[in-house]
C-alpha cells in the first residue's frame, strides 16, 4: 500500500514538473509573439498586466532565459519518469532525437527574423518549430527512461563467465612437474602455471586424438624427470617418439645419475635398436601369486571379454594353466629356461607330456589336477577348450623375432635399483599393437610388481596410450607408490577405453585414484565426469521478463560449474583443463585450471633436429634368430624328455607320469 502510495505522489510531481515547463513555454511564445495574439485578439488587460509583473522579475531579460528555464523543468520530469520498458529501444535513438530536438528548440530563432511575412505567420512558424523540439526533447528522454539496463551481452557460449582465477605462481620441489600456460580471466590474458606438485599422487592425461597430450604434456614430463635424475620407464606408443626424448635427455642430464645408470630400449620393429628382456626373469618371481598375476594379466589383454567374466571357471582354468607352466619354469633347474617363448612352447606340448610335466612339480600340481581328471576321464571337450583358449591366442606370439628378443637377459625390470637405476623405453607397434598386446601388458605388470618396494631410487611410470594395454597392478602403484617415490602418469584418449580393457570397478578406480588430472578435448560420459570434479563458482546472471505491462531486468548471483562438460567437448589443440594437487607445506588455493599451454614451438623443434639417433645395439641376422627360435622348441623338447626320465627313474614319483 505505502509502495502504491509513493509511486502516486511521483507521478503527480512529476506532472506538475511538466506542467509547470509547458506553461512557461507559452508564456515564452505570448511575450515574444505579442503582436501575433494582438492580431487574433486574444490578449486581455488582466493577462498583459501579469505578464508585464512577470517581465519585472527578469524571466524576459534574455531571448532564451525563459526557454532555458522551462527546459530545464523538462529535464527535471525526466528524471523520474518511468515508461514500460523495451528491449527495442536503444541509446541512438534517444541521442538522435535529443540532439533534433535541442537544434529545432533553440535555432525556432531565428524565424522571428523574417519581416517579410506577415507576423502571425511568422507566429505560427515560431510554435510550430518550437514545439516539435520540445516534443523531440520529451520523446528522446522518454526513450532513455524506457531502455533497459541490462547486459546480457552477445557472447553465445557465455565464456566470458566461466573464467576464475588461476594459479600464476611457479612451485616447485623435487617431484614437481610444472607447466607454462596463459588463461583467460574476464578476457584479459594472464600468465599461469600448472603445478603439479605432488605427482606421485599419479597423473591422469585425457584427450582425444590430435589434442595435444603427448606433445604438451607427456613430452613436458619426460624431459623434466629425466632432468631431475629420476628413473623412468617409457611405454613408446608411436615408438620412437618418446624413446628419442628419453635417450637424448638422458644424454644432456647424465652427470644426475649415479655412473652405473643405463639406458635401454625395447621394440618390436628393428632387432638391432633393442635390447633383448625376459619379463619373466626368474630372480625377480617370488612366490606363485606372481606368476598368476602375469598369466592373467596376458590373457585378459588378448580375450577382453573376459575382465567382466573374472572367477568363473572357464576363464579362471586357462590362468591356471598359464601360471603353472611359469611356475614350472621358475622351479625347473633354478629357473634356466624360465621365459615366455619357452612357456609358449611348452603348452604346444601334446597332452601326455604337457601334464606329465606339469604334475611333477608339487607346487602347481593342485592348478593342474582338473585338467588332468578331465583328460583321463575323456572329457576331451572340456580340456580341449580350456587349453585351445590359451594355446591359440599365445600362438600368435610365436614368431622368431618375438622370441628373440623375450629370451635374452640384456637387463632386468628392476629400473629403481639403487645400485643399476634404468631408463628403459618400451616400444610398441602399431600395426602388430592387437598382437603386442599381452607382450606389452606382461612387461608393464611385471615392472609394476617390481619396483613398489622401500629403499629405492626415485622412479616414474608413463604411459603412452594407456587404453592399448593391461596392467591393473598400476592401482597398486597409484595407491602405495607415494611413499616408495614413484611418479605414475597415464595418458589415454578417452575414460571409455579403460572400461574396454578393464573391468568397470578397476576402471573407475583408476579415474578416481589420480590425484593429479589434465585433460584436453573429450566428450560424451568423460567429459561429464570431469565436470563434475571441478569446483563450482559464483556467476553473474541476469533475466530479462517482458510482458503487456511491464518489462523487468533481475540481476543474481549463482552458483554453476567452473568447467561444464559442454566446454571440455569443444577445447582447441592445446588447450587443457584439470585440477592439481598439493603438499601440506605447498598450499595451492587454485588448484583447478583452464588454459593453454605455451610450449617453446621454436626451440623445441631447434631441440629435436639436435637429437642423437638411438644406440645401435648390435648386428642381428635371420640366421642368428632362426637358431634362437629353433633352439628354444628344442629346450622344450629336452624339458619334457628329461622330467619324463627323471620320474621313470624314481620308483617313487612313477605315478606322476600322465598316460591316457
Amino acid at each position: 500500500m505505502a509502495m502504491s502510495e509513493n509511486e502516486m505522489g511521483l507521478k503527480k510531481i512529476i506532472d506538475m514538473t511538466r506542467m509547470i515547463s509547458i506553461v512557461l513555454l507559452l508564456i515564452h511564445f505570448y511575450y515574444y509573439c505579442y503582436g501575433a495574439f494582438k492580431e487574433w485578439q486574444l490578449t486581455y488587460p488582466i493577462t498583459d498586466r501579469l505578464l508585464s509583473n512577470i517581465s519585472n522579475s527578469g524571466l524576459f531579460k534574455a531571448f532564451n532565459k525563459s526557454k532555458l528555464i522551462a527546459l530545464v523543468f523538462l529535464v527535471i520530469s525526466l528524471i523520474g519518469a518511468r515508461g514500460r520498458k523495451s528491449e527495442v529501444l536503444n541509446y541512438k535513438s534517444a541521442v538522435a532525437y535529443l540532439l533534433a530536438g535541442l537544434l529545432l528548440y533553440f535555432i525556432s530563432e531565428l524565424i522571428l527574423l523574417l519581416k517579410e511575412f506577415p507576423v502571425t505567420t511568422v507566429a505560427l512558424a515560431y510554435f510550430g518549430v518550437t514545439g516539435i523540439g520540445y516534443i523531440f526533447i520529451l520523446t528522446g528522454g522518454t526513450i532513455i527512461s524506457r531502455i533497459i539496463k541490462k547486459n546480457l551481452g552477445n557472447e553465445v557460449f557465455n565464456k566470458h563467465n566461466e573464467t576464475f582465477p588461476q594459479e600464476e605462481r611457479l612451485l616447485q620441489n623435487d617431484f614437481s612437474i610444472n607447466l607454462p600456460a596463459i588463461y583467460n580471466l574476464k578476457g584479459q590474458k594472464r600468465k599461469s602455471w600448472i603445478n603439479f606438485l605432488n605427482a606421485r599422487r599419479g597423473l591422469l592425461c585425457l584427450g582425444s586424438p590430435g589434442s595435444g597430450k603427448s606433445f604438451y604434456v607427456v613430452e613436458n614430463c619426460i624431459r623434466q624427470l629425466i632432468a631431475k635424475g629420476f628413473a623412468a620407464f617409457v611405454f613408446d606408443f608411436k615408438y620412437p617418439e618418446l624413446t628419442l626424448i628419453a635417450y637424448n635427455h638422458f644424454l644432456k642430464h647424465r652427470n644426475k645419475y649415479p655412473a652405473s645408470a643405463k639406458f635401454y630400449s625395447v621394440n618390436f620393429t628393428s632387432l638391432e635398436y633393442s635390447n633383448r628382456c625376459n619379463p619373466l626373469f626368474p630372480e625377480l618371481m617370488n612366490d606363485l601369486l606372481d606368476a598368476m598375476d602375469a598369466s592373467k594379466t596376458m590373457l585378459l589383454s588378448i580375450n577382453k571379454t573376459w575382465v567382466n567374466r573374472q572367477g568363473e571357471f572357464f576363464v579362471e582354468s586357462p590362468i591356471n594353466l598359464l601360471a603353472a607352466v611359469i611356475w614350472f619354469l621358475k622351479k625347473f633347474q633354478k629357473g634356466k629356461y624360465c621365459t615366455l617363448p619357452h612357456a609358449i612352447e611348452i603348452l604346444q606340448l601334446d597332452y601326455d607330456k604337457l601334464f606329465t610335466v606339469l604334475n611333477s612339480e608339487d607346487e602347481i600340481r593342485t592348478l593342474v589336477n582338473p585338467f588332468i581328471s578331465a583328460y583321463l576321464a575323456d572329457v576331451m571337450e572340456t580340456v580341449e577348450s580350456q587349453l585351445a583358449s590359451v594355446k591359440i591366442p599365445l600362438g600368435r606370439l610365436s614368431s622368431p623375432q618375438l622370441y628373440y628378443l623375450l629370451s635374452g637377459n640384456e637387463f632386468t625390470l628392476d629400473i629403481n635399483n639403487p645400485k643399476e637405476p634404468k631408463i628403459v623405453c618400451l616400444g610398441n607397434d602399431p600395426v602388430k599393437a592387437e598382437a603386442l598386446a599381452p607382450v606389452i601388458s606382461l612387461f608393464c605388470d611385471r615392472l609394476n610388481k617390481i619396483i613398489n618396494q622401500k629403499g629405492k631410487h626415485k622412479c616414474a611410470t608413463i604411459y603412452d596410450e594407456f587404453g592399448t594395454l593391461r596392467a591393473s597392478s598400476v592401482l597398486r602403484v597409484v595407491a602405495t607408490g607415494r611413499s616408495n617415490n614413484i611418479i605414475v602418469i597415464i595418458a589415454l584418449q578417452d575414460y571409455s577405453m579403460l572400461k574396454q580393457i578393464y573391468s568397470k570397478e578397476e576402471a573407475e578406480t583408476i579415474f578416481n585414484m589420480m590425484g593429479n588430472i589434465i585433460s584436453g578435448q573429450v566428450s560424451g560420459e568423460t567429459a561429464k565426469l570431469l565436470a563434475e570434479r571441478f569446483p563450482k563458482t559464483m556467476q553473474d546472471r541476469q533475466s530479462l521478463s517482458i510482458n503487456t505491462s511491464d518489462t523487468s531486468v533481475s540481476k543474481s548471483k549463482q552458483l554453476e560449474q567452473s568447467i561444464p562438460a559442454s566446454t571440455i567437448s569443444s577445447l582447441s589443440s592445446g588447450e587443457f583443463v584439470g585440477i592439481t594437487a598439493d603438499n601440506p607445506d605447498q598450499i595451492i588455493e587454485l588448484k583447478a585450471f583452464h588454459c593453454r599451454i605455451t610450449n617453446d614451438l621454436q626451440a623445441i623443434k631447434k631441440e629435436k633436429e639436435s637429437y642423437k639417433p638411438l644406440p645401435f645395439i648390435r648386428k642381428v641376422d635371420d640366421a642368428s634368430v632362426k637358431k634362437n627360435y629353433q633352439q628354444i622348441k628344442q629346450d622344450v623338447q629336452n624339458i619334457a624328455d628329461a622330467v619324463m626320465e627323471e620320474l621313470l627313474n624314481d620308483p617313487m614319483r612313477e605315478h606322476l607320469i600322465v598316460k591316457k
